[in-house]
């Protein structure tokens, strides 16, 4: 019966404690706070988003008559392939923009573009998430970093779950996360618990009458007479009126449930990034999966980058940043080759676009744009012979 006792008048159960050594705590509680970073599912989600993400190549875009055409300047350049002097290429730019909205940044990166006096671009310098703070103000926000201050407009601020309070900062994955790692990293102890101290797999009964029973000196003894063998495989002779040798089954993680447990988390884990569980280790690649994850939440994060970059760098508006998402799909060879075929058949693409979809290098003879009835050059479709009504003869 639980112990009671008097609080503001009132009746309440006393808090009861438990003794217990320090490993079975921390096998039970699964040892405390544990970081986003130090959980290896969530880091192999996060490591997929940026990946992916700084795999593919931003295009810088200008809106025209004809549609959107891609442009090719110093600012492109700068941006797709040398955004920062330390930073050596742009996907370690981009992956770290990601890494630190989904895990360190709390939903929040914020960088800061350098400019010349000319106002060209000269660097992007992404400033480090455990210095940054942000301030409410009167009519916005500000952002500090050290003893500087900068307001929304000077730098670049990636936003990622925007807290419904001031949706101008992101809340990022902590708190739905939290229980999740908590279990994850349960089963990890109770897993290595299991490992390091594994239960005996064999009984053996002797009468408790037996001398040499009384003592642990004398159950070595026993022990050693009768139960090692010099040799693998070889029998055990004993004593039929004192031993009674039973095999048990110890305790596994299936019948602690611990497996399928894991597993389950490892899919809430995915589901809250909203990526295929077989990308962190549950399940069978499925490519159709996969090409809608790149498609839905790798483009999303994309169009986060891309509107933030059009906002902070570009100053005309028929001008913007877009990804191309085209190298992250899961296509075979054969379906390249097949759409390919369709496209030069219908005179939408060279073949030489169509070459360079498959990695081959341009050839001269491959400029012409062909249509269909032996592949004539698009300039040569009216002379056709069934189109100009016979041979040159007139039959």
């Amino acid at each position: 019966m639980a112990n009671k006792k008097k609080v503001n008048g009132q009746t309440r159960d006393a808090p009861v404690s438990w003794l217990c050594s320090v490993d079975a705590y921390n096998v039970l509680t699964a040892g405390g706070y544990t970081r986003l970073a130090d959980c290896p599912e969530v880091r192999m989600c996060v490591h997929k988003y940026a990946d992916l993400v700084s795999s593919m190549t931003i295009h810088l875009m200008q809106n025209t008559d004809k549609g959107d055409i891609r442009v090719k300047n110093a600012l492109a350049a700068k941006l797709d392939i040398t955004p920062n002097r330390l930073i050596k290429t742009r996907k370690a730019f981009i992956y770290n923009i990601v890494y630190t909205l989904l895990l360190t940044g709390e939903g929040n990166q914020v960088t800061y573009p350098r400019f010349t006096a000319d106002g060209l671009l000269d660097n992007l310098e992404p400033l480090k998430p455990s210095r940054v703070i942000f301030q409410d103000t009167p009519d916005g926000y500000a952002i500090r970093y050290g003893d500087k201050t900068f307001s929304p407009d000077e730098v670049l601020h990636f936003v990622i779950n925007p807290d419904p309070e001031r949706p101008w900062v992101g809340t990022g994955y902590r708190a739905v996360l939290k229980e999740v790692i908590k279990g994850i990293r349960q089963a990890g102890k109770t897993k290595q618990a299991l490992l390091e101290s594994p239960a005996p797999s064999i009984i053996v009964k002797v009468d408790g009458l037996t001398e040499e029973f009384a003592s642990v000196e004398g159950r070595k003894t026993l022990s050693k007479q009768y139960l090692d063998s010099s040799e693998a495989g070889r029998p055990w002779f004993i004593p039929s009126e004192a031993f009674s040798v039973e095999q048990v089954k110890p305790l596994t993680l299936n019948d602690l449930a611990i497996a399928k447990n894991l597993e389950i988390d490892k899919r809430t884990v995915a589901g809250i990034f909203g990526m295929p569980p077989f990308l962190v280790g549950v399940g069978e690649f499925k490519q159709d999966e996969y090409n809608k994850f790149v498609g839905g939440e790798i483009m999303s994060m994309g169009q986060t980058l891309q509107q933030e970059f059009t906002r902070g760098l570009l100053y005309s508006p028929e001008m913007y940043w877009r990804f191309n998402p085209r190298s992250l799909y899961a296509y075979s060879l054969s379906d390249i080759i097949t759409a390919g075929q369709s496209m030069v058949d219908r005179a939408a693409m060279t073949r030489n676009e169509w070459r360079d979809w498959i990695g081959m290098g341009p050839r001269d003879d491959m400029e012409d744009i062909l249509m269909l009835e032996n592949y004539l050059p698009i300039d040569k479709l009216g002379q056709q012979k069934k189109i100009k009504g016979g041979d040159d003869d007139g039959e």
